[in-house]
């Protein structure tokens, strides 16, 4: 009963606050609806100007080649490589194309020409992969009816057949509105009642250290779970796209992942005497968790020590296990192992705050 009466006042506090209800509805509907446009790693209107030095019509055809590309804006010829460097060093351009002499001369011989691309690779993705895109043109262009006939290729798109990026950062939002919401919410709460006083009134009652605790987070993961439930409406009226698995099993992943950051929050609030300490150090641990879990770049593509620390890192096993459930359609067999090893991390942080909350402070 003084769990029930315990949750009631923390429901009492938070519709209290005119901020906190509209910051709990708007900002999952803004980050489902904007985020996914603007997070993407496609490259696109990378800017080409070319140096003709043959001035042949198989260049000609190259360059309408580039022109007609969607991933390409043609920003025109260069009279040499130095003029279009300097460009480069001007911003007016993003990757250089030199066309040989006699490149047509020695395509009709069958010696093959090197063209050569140059790119500013100050953005590491957008000069890699411009040169990659052109290059494939590049090649495109040479002989394009004998490659035609030799060469019959056929790509399947597994899973994600239109490319669409928003399908692979929908998940990942997921997270990480669960980890601002039931995270820093928990840890402020606490943190502002320390603040204010009113924790001492709480400490003087015979409420247990579990009783308490529970009610502080119960209500963050009734939350958690109003959040996933807004986000998977938005991501089917806005984008069309629904999971391919069972939405129960996110629904699942999505409380154990709520169960740790709730618990982290809480045990940060237990060491913290402001709510400005709270904050830097909870966000310390939510940029680190966030950067090394695979919401932008792959685990298998960090060093080997980045790998094995993720092995306590949450974030990375409700990644893998929320892209394996919503993308792929995987089942409960697919995700038993980072789920459990999610479920064990929550357990353990959540007793961890239990243990560290004292009622004599």
């Amino acid at each position: 009963m003084k769990l029930s009466f315990l949750i009631q006042k923390e429901f009492i506090q938070m519709f209290r606050n005119s901020f906190l209800p509209k910051l709990i509805i708007i900002f999952p509907v803004v980050t489902v609806c904007i985020i996914p446009w603007v997070m993407t790693m496609e490259v696109k209107d990378v800017k080409v100007q070319v140096v003709d030095n043959d001035h042949s019509t198989t260049s000609q055809r190259l360059i309408q080649r580039i022109s007609a590309s969607d991933y390409f804006v043609f920003a025109g010829k260069a009279n040499s490589y130095g003029e279009a460097m300097q460009d480069i060093g001007r911003g007016i351009t993003d990757v250089i194309l030199e066309i040989p002499n006699n490149y047509e001369r020695d395509l009709v011989n069958g010696s093959k020409p090197q063209v050569l691309i140059s790119a500013n690779a100050s953005n590491a993705i957008k000069g890699a992969m411009g040169s990659s895109y052109l290059s494939q043109i590049a090649i495109g262009n040479i002989t394009p009816e004998t490659n035609e006939q030799q060469l019959r290729m056929t790509i399947i798109d597994l899973y994600n057949n239109n490319l669409n990026y928003k399908v692979f950062m929908i998940p990942a939002l997921i997270g990480t509105l669960l980890m601002l919401l039931c995270g820093f919410l928990p840890a402020l709460n606490i943190v502002g009642e320390k603040e204010k006083g009113t924790i001492e009134q709480i400490n003087v009652t015979p409420v247990s250290k579990w009783e308490f605790i529970f009610a502080k987070l119960i209500p963050y993961w009734l939350v958690g779970m109003l959040v996933i439930t807004l986000c998977l409406l938005l991501s089917w009226a806005v984008y069309g796209i629904t999971s391919q698995g069972n939405v129960g099993l996110i629904y699942a992943l999505s409380l154990l992942l709520a169960l740790f950051f709730s618990g982290l929050g809480l045990v940060i609030s237990n060491y913290s005497d402001t709510m400005q300490q709270a904050v830097f150090v909870m966000w310390f641990f939510v940029v680190v968790m966030i950067l090394m879990s695979g919401m932008f770049t792959p685990v298998r593509s960090m060093p080997i020590w980045a790998q094995t620390l993720d092995s306590v890192n949450p974030m990375h096993y409700f990644m893998d296990a929320i892209r394996t459930v919503f993308v792929r359609g995987g089942g409960a067999q697919s995700i038993a192992v980072p789920a459990i090893r999610l479920g064990i991390i929550a357990i353990l942080v959540d007793i961890w705050a239990v243990i560290s909350y004292r009622k004599n402070q």
